[in-house]
């Protein structure tokens, strides 16, 4: 059985709940809702094809470089945690969750436009050829024309009335009363990875490796930053923050890793290379990423607002 037929499977689960005639669960409308699945015959073999409800563009996307209001901030933490609910409800883990995979529901009345109404609004779709990089022929199984992805998305002012999450992607999705997934198997990024996937590779991963992916989630979303590096950083690396942020990491897993030597003494103290370039513990980033941050918006604000009022 193909990733995309499990996937398909398991959307098709999550809906039939939603479509029957049982109690209806929170957080059912907040993934997605299946709507068609076929098979698409072209030169390079079959391919399992499903379509959703559509939704605008990811939290990442719209979230770089800006700050979501307070209310919008919990509207959209809610309704994440919720969907997460929802699908562990379900008896699934979404095994990859981040703001990368959290979607911004369409308004309503998305559903009433026609084609025409689609493309006056949205624009016509966009078509780039492609080409090979050492200028060779395309092979008969290549497309000659490749679609842009349409944008649905805002880069405006996000309110409340939009804040209407959509979990998604449910490739790295699974079912631990049907199928084991070792820790070792974990596509989730370093940043929200649960520290288990790394220093317990051969043991299943459950529920739990979600909820911590959620809270890193939730606190990108209240936040200006991640709360662990995003960037493409070396696993200890990430450990090493994890530390410097929550603490000391359990006995076993600290005498297990391999890496400590290059952050660490025995004694848990910072090495000479290292110290320089800690993170601040839990309190002091909650005040670096959060709040100072929140603090300057609502100081612009206020600045905006004067401005205004003067002129």
């Amino acid at each position: 059985m193909t990733d995309t037929t499990l996937s398909t499977n398991l959307v098709r689960a999550l809906s039939s709940s939603f479509l029957s005639s049982s109690p209806v669960r929170p957080g059912h409308g907040l993934v997605p809702l299946l709507l068609d699945e076929f098979i698409v015959q072209g030169p390079n073999g079959n391919h399992t094809c499903y379509t959703v409800t559509p939704a605008q563009c990811n939290l990442r996307e719209i979230s770089f470089s800006r700050l979501f209001s307070l209310r919008v901030a919990r509207a959209l933490s809610y309704g994440l945690t919720q969907a997460v609910a929802y699908t562990h409800s379900q008896n699934y883990v979404h095994g990859d969750i981040h703001l990368g995979n959290v979607l911004v529901n369409l308004p309503s009345s998305f559903d009433d436009l026609s084609i025409k109404q689609l493309y006056e609004k949205y624009g016509e779709p966009e078509t780039v050829p492609v080409t090979r990089c050492d200028g060779e022929p395309l092979p008969s199984n290549a497309p000659a024309k490749a679609v842009v992805p349409l944008f649905l998305g805002k880069y405006a002012e996000f309110s409340l009335s939009d804040a209407r999450p959509l979990l998604s992607d449910f490739g790295e999705a699974f079912s631990p009363a049907s199928k084991v997934r070792l820790g070792k198997d974990c596509h989730t990024p370093p940043a929200f990875r649960a520290p288990e996937a790394k220093f317990e590779p051969q043991v299943p991963l459950a529920y739990p490796s979600d909820i911590w992916s959620l809270a890193t989630a939730i606190w990108e979303i209240v936040g200006m930053k991640a709360i662990f590096s995003t960037d493409y950083v070396h696993g200890d690396e990430i450990v090493s923050q994890q530390i410097d942020v929550l603490g000391r990491i359990p006995l076993e897993w600290w005498r297990r890793w391999e890496g400590r030597p290059r952050f660490f003494d025995e004694q848990g103290c910072p090495t000479e290379s290292y110290s320089g370039n800690r993170w601040p513990p839990l309190q002091e980033s909650f005040e670096v990423c959060v709040q100072r941050w929140r603090r300057k918006v609502d100081q612009l604000h206020y600045y905006f607002s004067m401005m205004t009022v003067l002129h």
